[in-house]
């Protein structure tokens, strides 16, 4: 094997053991800092110095993603105007290695004269931001990897994911589920995968239906006009619950059995009955999986009563490129 290779096995391996040493370490401080921060109203404030402040900022980003709101304050700037950022209600979630980092132990008097709690994530509850804190989460000692042990690396690793596990084990309990986290992540990837089929559905004009009792030549020529050409509508009864639903694919197959006069045909005699559907609370990525595991390219809307309310065609998940 390269020897390369191998170093970095042992880097990685090396990271992860210091990792399992914190969830080790994990204990009733850990429930304690949850707590305080599902009690206060203000915002978790995080900071750091160098590497920890990088991890500070990540873990910041996690917990105002996932319901807790946060922002990132830089130590040096802090004592020169910012800790007015700090203010009632807030918690003070402090990162450093040593426990020893200049910048944050002179902010660490004007935190407590503002009554904001610190906790601080640090290696030992004995170093001068330890003792200072309100509540320490104890790394333990770790030493970094690499050449000489000098790069903060294995501890950054270490305190980005006790960092992730506060951010969402504070999440469960705010009960922040998929619709919260979708209301956060509106753009890219992550916003279009937690759309719901209400925001995708067609609606008005372009969801094609006909009354119960039509003709099936009724029912043909409201599937050619509807805009965008959905090539199926769905069958309601007088106070609009769906009864029925009829494609081209069933249009295809009536012709090869001999259809003679679609006037002569009522579309009840002929649509799919209580056909599958689909509720418009429904996420667009689980709508594209019964799409999938039906075998269907569109499905009928409907409420809580069951009455249509829309179209699902599956082009419209496409263009989004959900899935």
């Amino acid at each position: 094997m390269d020897p390369r290779i191998q170093r970095a096995r042992e880097i990685i391996a090396h990271e992860a053991d210091a990792v399992r040493q914190v969830a080790d370490r994990l204990g009733a401080d850990f429930a304690r800092v949850v707590d305080l921060v599902l009690s206060r109203r203000g915002r978790v404030v995080t900071a750091g110095m160098g590497k920890a402040g990088i991890i500070a900022t990540k873990v910041s980003a996690t917990l105002a993603s996932t319901g807790t709101p946060s922002i990132f304050l830089h130590p040096a700037e802090a004592i020169h105007g910012d800790l007015g950022r700090l203010g009632e209600g807030d918690v003070l979630l402090a990162f450093s290695k040593s426990g020893e980092t200049q910048e944050l132990l002179v902010m660490l008097p004007h935190v407590k004269s503002a009554a904001v709690p610190i906790v601080s994530v640090t290696q030992s509850r004995n170093s001068t931001m330890g003792r200072h804190s309100d509540v320490v989460l104890e790394l333990g000692a770790i030493d970094e990897s690499g050449p000489h042990g000098l790069a903060p690396s294995a501890s950054t690793t270490a305190m980005l994911a006790l960092g992730d596990a506060l951010a969402l084990v504070v999440q469960e309990g705010r009960n922040f589920g998929p619709q919260e986290f979708a209301r956060f992540h509106p753009g890219g990837d992550l916003g279009r995968k937690l759309m719901k089929v209400g925001e995708l559905m067609r609606r008005g004009d372009r969801n094609p239906s006909v009354a119960s009792g039509a003709t099936l030549l009724g029912a043909i020529e409201v599937m050619t006009r509807t805009p965008g050409r959905p090539g199926a509508t769905s069958i309601v009864a007088k106070e609009g619950a769906l009864l029925g639903f009829f494609t081209d694919g069933d249009l295809r197959r009536l012709i090869e059995r001999g259809l003679a006069d679609p006037r002569a045909v009522r579309i009840d005699d002929v649509m799919t009955r209580n056909p599958r559907r689909i509720s418009d609370e429904t996420f667009a990525m689980e709508a594209l999986g019964l799409m999938r595991q039906y075998s269907v390219d569109q499905l009928p809307v409907v409420d809580a009563g069951d009455k249509l309310i829309g179209l699902l065609d599956v082009q419209d998940l496409l263009d989004l490129k959900i899935g």
